[in-house]
């Protein structure tokens, strides 16, 4: 048998034939942890069919049931991820809603079998303890065969006669020499458990993928609606904006140049009777037409802050953080600068955030962290507040979130009672364009 030793790694990561003993072991235990899945899935199912069969509140317990299927699936699901690198796409929404007049077992049937992932679930909880329970106990049988083997060495003449006759696979135990063989057959079967279990957790990963992974149909159809959404937020997103200069542009620099126009109409009608008072109203005018310039230059800067198209979303979040009433630190590790739609998403989203740290955080800290990693924008702003923000309450945090779908973006917030609060926003994109901030 061919065997290498690691060098410069533990004396006990030997190599035999291609694996090595510690993984051997590792997946043993993972086997062992999915069989107790596969059991834990035999418990799920006789919970669905039972609410499913049962006369009277089955239809209340149906979807408790389900979503205990689904907590059991998700598990599954990450255990395939971390242990065999095999993502396993999750459900993109809750339970269906349950059918009025879903009171016989049919209809019941046919409400958990309309959402294709409901049916996913429901047909691997089905057949995981049979299916999965058997691709996992396999290395178990073959390790528990192979000390079987070793025992029936050392204790098989004995029982054979006490049980007239006793057989270890194909070998009749007569005698002394049979039941050498069978422990000699039963050692060899120790390595050959080592070298499954790892194998037959991938397979159980695959296996599991092939009944959870929703079709490329699915997966395709999840993706047209979802754009669907974000356009429609996009757009209206874009409407709110406009009818927001709107305002602005009505309420703010017209009024102030109708006013403008009115005094310099005044002062037309003065200038050969009261020179004076015509004097008092062009300086009335000339503080109206700064005003109005003024309020114009602020609104250029609210839809595109210059400093973002100058010198990128890192200098301009650096002037947020300037500006903010709380001190903030700005980290920031960008390559180079994304596409101008993504800055100006990711800009005044941070904007928004540092709005609400300085209203309502009471904190007198702030963090915010930028990185680029592996086509991923990742902003992070941290604050010392006394927490308990919710994404769920108000529109701030929603409002932010609509902002960043529009890109594929997400953002979780991770703020316990008393602090400290944690926003975390990512946006896929690419960096183009060559660093251009300040260091």
């Amino acid at each position: 048998m061919d065997r290498t030793m690691k060098l410069g790694g533990s004396p006990s990561a030997v190599e035999i034939r291609g694996f090595s003993v510690p993984a051997g072991f590792t997946g043993l235990r993972r086997a062992l942890a999915l069989c107790w899945m596969s059991v834990a899935a035999f418990g799920r199912s006789l919970g669905v069919t039972g609410a499913i069969s049962l006369v009277g509140p089955g239809l209340g317990l149906v979807p408790r049931a389900m979503e205990r299927v689904r907590a059991l699936a998700a598990r599954q699901r990450g255990l395939s991820e971390r242990w065999s690198g095999v993502q396993i796409p999750g459900p993109p929404s809750g339970l269906p809603a349950a059918p009025e007049g879903a009171s016989g077992a049919v209809a019941r049937y046919r409400w958990i079998m309309s959402d294709p992932q409901t049916k996913r679930e429901f047909t691997w909880v089905l057949t995981d303890p049979i299916v999965g329970g058997f691709l996992a106990f396999m290395p178990i049988a073959v390790l528990l065969s192979g000390f079987w083997g070793i025992f029936l060495a050392f204790f098989g003449v004995p029982l054979s006669t006490r049980w007239d006759g006793l057989w270890y696979q194909f070998i009749p135990i007569d005698g002394q020499a049979t039941a050498v063989l069978a422990g000699v057959l039963g050692v060899l079967q120790l390595p050959l458990a080592l070298w499954m279990a790892p194998r037959a957790i991938r397979k159980h990963a695959r296996y599991t993928h092939s009944m959870l992974a929703p079709s490329e149909q699915e997966l395709m159809a999840s993706r047209i609606q979802h754009l669907t959404t974000t356009r429609s937020t996009a757009v209206d997103t874009q409407m709110a904006e406009i009818q927001r200069i709107e305002r602005d542009l009505h309420d703010g620099a017209q009024a102030r140049l109708v006013a403008m126009g009115m005094t310099l109409d005044a002062a037309e009608h003065l200038l050969e009777t009261n020179p004076e008072a015509v004097r008092a109203l062009l300086i009335e005018a000339r503080q109206s037409s700064s005003k109005a310039l003024e309020e114009i230059r602020n609104l250029v800067r609210g839809i595109h802050p210059p400093v973002l198209a100058d010198r990128g979303l890192a200098d301009a979040v650096r002037a947020l953080a300037m500006v903010c009433p709380v001190p903030t630190e700005v980290v920031v590790d960008l390559p180079g600068r994304a596409e101008m739609p993504v800055e100006s998403a990711a800009y005044f989203a941070i904007s928004e955030i540092l709005t609400n740290v300085a209203k309502h955080s009471g904190a007198d800290r702030a963090w915010i962290d930028i990185r680029y990693d592996h086509g991923m924008l990742r902003m992070t702003v941290t604050d010392s507040g006394r927490g308990g923000a919710d994404a769920t309450r108000g529109t701030g945090l929603r409002g932010i979130e609509r902002r960043l779908s529009t890109f594929d973006g997400v953002l979780a917030v991770n703020s316990p009672v008393n602090g400290p609060t944690m926003v975390t926003m990512e946006l896929p994109c690419v960096l183009s364009s060559p660093k251009t901030t300040s260091s």
